[in-house]
Formats: C-alpha cells, structure tokens, sequence
C-alpha cells in the first residue's frame, strides 16, 4: 500500500498480538502494521478503527463503537477475543478431552453480548465419534445447534451456519479451528505466517489472533480464529446479566417470593422450583453460581 505520511485512514483489524495489530485499509485493501496509540482502550481483531500512517506502519487514533465484544476475564486481567462478532463457534472434537463446563461458558459468553452460538462437533469420520455425539445431547437440548463435521474432509454440514456472520472460533488446542480455517479460506495458512511475521511473533506462534474473510460466502462474512484456551472466565458480567444470560431462566426471573433472591436457599425461588421440576439442568444453576461468586471476586480485588 503506498501512503502519505500522517495521512488519515480508516481500517478492520484483521491482526493481533499484544500491541501490535495488522489493519486491512478501506480505501485500497492493503494491509499495514499499526501499533496502538495510547492505552485508553484495546483494540481487538473487527475493530473498526481510524489510523494515522507514518513511517514504516501506522498509529491507531481511534476505535469506532462495537455492537459486540467477545472476551475473557478473571480478577486479575482481561483477553479481548473479537470485536463486532454475531456469532461464537465452540470446536470439540472427539478424540480429545472435552471440558463441557468450558463449552457452557460459551454460551453464555455468547448470550451476554447477543450473539449467536453454535457448537461444531468435530472428527466425526472417527469411530468414537458416535459415542461422543451422546454427551453433547444435552447441549442441544438448551436449543443448541450442534453441528457434525470432519474439517480434514468435509466441512459442508458447518458452511450453512457461517454464511452471513461475523463468526469467533473458540476451542482447546488440538480440536481443530486451524483446520477449520485452512479449508474455508483457500491460502491461510499461508497468510497466517505472513501476518505473524507482519505482527513479529514468529511463524508457529499460538497467541496471535486473526480475522479472515470469507467472500466466497458473502461479502460481509468473516471469522476470527483464536488461540487455544483451557479456561474461559466470565468475571467482567454482572450478576443480572448472568442471569439473563441464561435463556432456560429468563421465563422464571423477577417470579421468587424476593427480589433480591440469589437462588440458593431463599423460600418461593422460582428458579429453584424450576430445577426440582426438571425445566432447568442443576448443573447450570450451579454454574451460575460459580459465575456470580467470580463476579464478585473480581469486583473486590479490583
């Protein structure tokens, strides 16, 4: 991309690592390497963002408001995923060990910033698959898609569920996403290692975030393929909005006898009957505690 000096430009994060983002120019579609001006708010791959060109890359001034933002916190610090986001993919696979309680935190990272989920099961060619599908009954059965697919040979059955959506990958190391991402978008494996060199971090790095388009499915689709991740903490959501971020519970909420019911141990609980009659899985209420107690954790401490 050829540029003016201190010219002003307007871009989408397709890159990041740290403080190193990569931003896809509007005007010409090149691609420049920017840093982040300031430390006032992190910049996150679907940024919209504004920058300033100067020599050898580009300033971010300015980040256009998000109608989502994907992320991960506990007490102690926060990992922006994807801004603008309309969808969250959860990968699993079957040969490997699943964290199910990861994949409901998911859903309810997806609930909270109004996203869709969709969970793609994936490695259903393999003999334990059929095994495998049993367990994830029960997340389909909370109005789940849960999507069969074999990203080494057919992804088609997950095509369907991208087209037209602004999609974050999430997942365990090994489940697949890259895999994922190699067959919807023809060349990214090549591109992965052109913009981790662009971001500096090496060609087999495992930190950096990024974004591609998909055109052959519509002009606006892309998908963000994160790292891999053994935790998903969910300190930053309020107590209310965890709630409602559980949509089986939203039916029985402002019901109990209290207003300040904390659905524990409080008579006339709505959401208490609601479990003791079979209409919402204890294990969810019991997260949703959890959820709360971390909640509250990260408030003190911080």
């Amino acid at each position: 991309m050829s540029a003016v000096p201190d010219a002003r430009q307007a871009g989408l994060v397709v890159g990041a690592h740290r403080r190193h983002f990569e931003v896809e120019i509007d005007d010409d579609g090149g691609m420049l390497d920017c840093l982040q001006k300031g430390r006032s708010r992190q910049v996150a791959c679907g940024d919209r963002v504004e920058i300033a060109v100067i020599a050898g890359g580009g300033a971010i001034e300015s980040v256009a408001p998000r109608s989502s933002l994907v992320y991960r916190s506990d007490g102690f610090r926060e990992k922006l995923i994807a801004a603008n986001a309309t969808q969250i993919v959860g990968v699993v696979a079957a040969d490997l060990s699943v964290d199910e309680e990861l994949i409901h935190r998911w859903m309810i990272a997806a609930e909270a910033q109004g996203c869709r989920f969709v969970l793609a099961a994936n490695k259903r060619d393999l003999p334990e698959f059929p095994a495998f599908a049993e367990r994830l009954v029960p997340i389909s059965k909370l109005g789940i898609a849960v999507v069969a697919t074999s990203a080494r040979e057919d992804i088609a059955a997950l095509v369907p569920w991208l087209s037209g959506q602004r999609s974050v990958l999430v997942g365990q190391s090994g489940m697949g996403k890259s895999t994922i991402i190699n067959a919807l978008a023809p060349g990214a494996a090549a591109r992965t290692e052109i913009v981790s060199a662009a971001l500096h971090t090496g060609r087999h790095t495992t930190t950096a975030t990024r974004l591609y388009r998909l055109p052959a499915l519509t002009r606006d689709t892309w998908i963000v393929d994160s790292p891999g991740m053994k935790a998903f903490g969910l300190a930053h959501i309020g107590p209310e909005a965890l709630e409602r971020a559980f949509p089986e519970m939203r039916p029985y909420i402002g019901h109990c006898r209290f207003r300040d019911c904390r659905h524990d141990r409080e008579p006339g609980c709505a959401i208490r009957a609601a479990v003791a009659a079979g209409a919402i899985p204890p294990f969810r209420l019991a997260l949703l505690h959890t959820l709360i107690r971390d909640s509250a954790v990260a408030r003190k401490s911080g």
